[in-house]
């Protein structure tokens, strides 16, 4: 499998990040996170004008090796032709949303919201749920694989070797 250019995918609570995050950490390649191109802030309630966003997704992708994660279908279907190798963490909603409230502090309306959002990944009819993260993977013709659980995901990690 060519990591060189690895693209994940999945759901909200997935463990996108984790996983992202080693797998730069161990290839020693740029970790880029598609939460920090499509939101204007920390926030996560005022989204980059798309055209911007994009360009900066773009630009991201054209550098020979890296990991970019995220849950962002129309963002990803710009660069996945760039990718080596696409993960799909294709994770129980239930679990996506027990992560979730796992890893955050606060109870306020914007984790009400994104567990809300994490729960609905199958439901959804846009380009960041389900049937369009299965709709990108099945297209892709480079190496791929779809990770089912947090043990999947774990062990993929502990067998990754450096570029």
């Amino acid at each position: 499998m060519d990591l060189t250019r690895t693209l994940l995918i999945g759901n909200s609570g997935s463990g996108k990040s984790w996983l992202a995050q080693r797998l730069a950490e161990h290839l020693r390649v740029p970790w880029i996170d598609l939460d920090r191109i499509h939101w204007l802030s920390d926030e996560y309630n005022i989204a980059r004008p798309q055209g911007e966003a994009l360009g900066m997704a773009r630009i991201a992708a054209d550098e020979e090796r890296w990991v970019i994660e995220g849950i962002y279908g129309g963002i990803v279907s710009e660069i996945i032709h760039r990718a080596t190798t696409l993960i799909w963490l294709c994770i129980e909603d239930e679990e996506c949303v027990a992560n979730i409230r796992q890893r955050e502090v606060n109870d306020d309306e914007r984790l009400m919201a994104l567990l809300e959002w994490a729960g609905s990944y199958r439901l959804r009819d846009e380009s960041s749920g389900f049937a369009a993260h299965q709709r990108l993977f099945e297209g892709f013709t480079g190496s791929k694989i779809q990770l089912m659980d947090r043990f999947e995901t774990t062990n993929f990690a502990t067998q990754i070797t450096p570029l």
